[in-house]
């Protein structure tokens, strides 16, 4: 892979990073280490992407608590070196949980503590547009949740769901 290739994609990664409101930075250090073969330092991902050391370290840590980077030793080297998450499907996996558990489930329970609220009798039109969008997550959530219910489990079911559409 070239490096024009390679800034391409690490930069398209951190567009889409914002756009799942990850932080920029966090994103193209996952994708830096996406398209990197061994592992890298914390010095070496700064330099590569311009960012800061403490802005490298703090991504760093929150892409660890995702579980999609690991801190790895490297022989005869006391520097902590960091990769991507081996297998891309555990990966995938568990950026979904994180996603669901901190965007879909907080906003699926502001919606309906506001549907239980006594004040919005005003408004039969907002009651019943709410409602439907309420059932409508509600659904989403149960197959979501089952989806996400063990990593085999979503694994399997995504295979049988490729089996159903076109190439």
């Amino acid at each position: 892979m070239n490096k024009e290739e390679k800034n391409r994609f690490i930069e398209s990664w951190g567009s889409m990073g914002i756009l799942w409101g990850i932080n920029r930075s966090m994103a193209r250090i996952h994708a830096y280490l996406l398209v990197t073969e061994k592992p890298a330092d914390a010095e070496e991902i700064s330099d590569y992407l311009n960012i800061s050391r403490g802005n490298t370290s703090m991504c760093l840590k929150e892409l660890r608590n995702w579980g999609v980077v690991q801190r790895v030793n490297v022989s005869g080297d006391r520097r902590d070196f960091y990769m991507t998450e081996p297998d891309t499907w555990k990966m995938l996996y568990r950026i979904a949980l994180n996603r669901k558990s901190r965007e879909f489930d907080p906003a699926l329970h502001a919606l309906r503590h506001l549907l239980s609220e006594a004040d919005m009798k005003g408004s039969e039109k907002v009651n019943e547009r709410l409602s439907e969008v309420e059932d409508i997550l509600a659904t989403l959530d149960h197959i979501i949740t089952r989806f996400l219910e063990s990593e085999t489990k979503s694994r399997t079911m995504l295979e049988f769901v490729k089996t159903m559409s076109p190439k």
